[in-house]
């Protein structure tokens, strides 16, 4: 029997030209997988075969964890204090092993290692025609459209096969058997069953991948695409900049008669492509983003990280887009939250702004409407403002004097502290564990308490929009923080 093993490595081992080990760590698998089936339960098995001779031994191991973790797999594993009974000197993760009988090598044996030994082949040739297309460097994924599978397709290109799912296809694209498919490599899975490289053509970087192609200045590094955002198969929008300023970005990205832009359109079913210039002035970056719609004037709240864009009513339609797919892309291209409104929205909204802050003045200042209002005119839009902008500044305002202007400074100075320490006392109301959630800060926290969050698990029972309401947080945020302040349900 033990010849008949050896010769059996041999054979295989000349047959597919793979070295005697592997054969033998294969063999060796299969004993120890035929073995566990004599066991129940999830036990290890370990087989050992003499490389010479022939012969092997098995054994049932158990792996030695810390007492405190306790026995997870309890046919596999063995307390550190039980395992030292038997051996004084181990220590946590070594092995307990028992010599147990042998199953023999029999005809079913060496039939199931044989089916090892060509599944280790068959993973090892695969893997090495994945590292040989990988090591290419292709970004685009070039192949022929192979089989569908649930609704994906599977794109085979030589040897290699890329699933491109059906939530990264085109809308409305009818993709068959046989037909030529370009699509961007989006990640490589090696934990898949089937193809392990994933593929995409409706994401925003297989529109840039296109025109890198199309367009040989952005490889040469003349003209880069700073961003794109796309509603795929409709309409799209890049961001395009020159760092040589004889290369006009936008016409060369267009090129001679639309040749290069009507290129990536045409691979991608149609997609309209409106090519941006990119600017390091947010506003103005906006502004070419909403074309065609011509802006009026455009206000930016950085702290809320969004702008609000006046427009006439003639171009209100043309900013807004269809369904409101022109803004939403803009946004999306420059990463700012857009509010389009026309003129009188915008002084509506400028009136109520006002407003608010003159109430502000008047009541924590204690002044009367007046001086409110110069205040409002210098351009003071906050008691932070008041109380520390240099005091030059503020005495350069004709209708104060310098005694004015001190007292306000005062005023401003013992609200802020006031607010301050209510702020710390409403701190106080919150549990230790919602004031340690990564993200909060204490006005995120006090605004909370105002609204009767004191745990984690209050915060962690809101929804989104309730949230967004309460603290005045974006949405992304929002979720995000719900989202940790969750995790303890999931961990218990």
């Amino acid at each position: 029997m033990n010849r008949e093993l050896l010769m059996l490595v041999d054979a295989i081992s000349r047959e597919k030209n793979v070295d005697r080990d592997v054969v033998f760590a294969a063999v060796e698998a299969a004993l120890a997988s035929a073995t566990k089936k004599l066991y129940e339960g999830e036990v290890d098995i370990r087989v050992s075969i003499d490389r010479n001779t022939g012969e092997y031994e098995t054994f049932r191991r158990w792996h030695v964890v810390p007492d405190e973790a306790g026995l997870q797999q309890p046919d596999s594993e063995i307390l550190l204090f039980e395992a030292r009974e038997q051996i004084p000197d181990i220590e946590v993760d070594d092995y307990i092993e028992e010599p147990v009988e042998s199953v023999p090598i029999g005809r079913i044996g060496a039939q199931a290692a044989k089916q090892v030994i060509l599944q280790k082949i068959r993973d090892a040739e695969r893997e090495q025609l994945l590292n040989d297309f990988l090591a290419r460097g292709d970004r685009i994924f070039v192949g022929t459209v192979k089989r569908m599978d649930k609704g994906d397709i599977i794109v085979e290109s030589g040897r290699v096969e890329g699933r491109l799912k059906r939530s990264e296809m085109i809308p409305k694209e009818n993709l068959r058997t046989g037909d030529r498919v370009r699509a961007v490599i989006l990640e490589v899975d090696r934990t898949a069953r089937g193809p392990q490289i994933m593929l995409s053509r409706s994401s925003p970087q297989f529109m840039i991948e296109l025109f890198r192609q199309e367009v040989p200045e952005i490889e040469q590094g003349l003209l880069e695409i700073k961003s794109c955002a796309r509603d795929p198969g409709s309409r799209a929008k890049i961001a395009v900049v020159s760092h040589d300023k004889r290369v006009d970005p936008i016409g060369t990205c267009v090129g001679v008669r639309g040749s290069r832009v009507n290129a990536v359109t045409n691979e991608l079913a149609g997609e309209r492509v409106d090519i941006v210039l990119w600017s390091e002035d947010p506003a103005q970056f906006v502004i070419g983003a909403l074309a065609p719609a011509n802006v009026q004037s455009i206000v930016v709240d950085e702290e809320r990280h969004a702008m609000d864009v006046v427009v006439d009513e003639e171009n209100l339609a043309i900013a807004i887009g269809r369904g409101g797919q022109n803004v939403r892309l803009a946004s999306e291209l420059t990463g700012w939250r857009i509010n389009i409104m026309t003129a009188e929205e915008s002084e509506a909204k400028q009136a109520e702004e006002t407003n608010a802050i003159r109430k502000l003045f008047m009541e924590k200042l204690d002044v009367d409407e007046e001086v409110a209002n110069i205040l409002i005119e210098e351009g003071f839009t906050s008691l932070e403002e008041v109380a520390y902008v240099p005091i030059q500044e503020m005495l350069e305002i004709e209708a104060f004097d310098e005694d004015t202007v001190n007292e306000l400074r005062t005023r401003a100075k013992d609200v802020l502290l006031t607010m301050e320490i209510a702020k710390e006392e409403k701190v106080e109301e919150v549990s230790q564990d919602l004031r340690d959630l990564e993200g909060l800060n204490a006005e995120l926290i006090a605004r909370l308490a105002d609204a009767g969050i004191h745990t984690r698990d209050d915060l962690a029972d809101l929804a989104v929009d309730e949230l967004v309401e309460i603290t005045g947080v974006d949405e992304a945020q929002a979720k995000t923080l719900i989202m940790k302040a969750r995790e303890h349900w999931f961990a218990a």
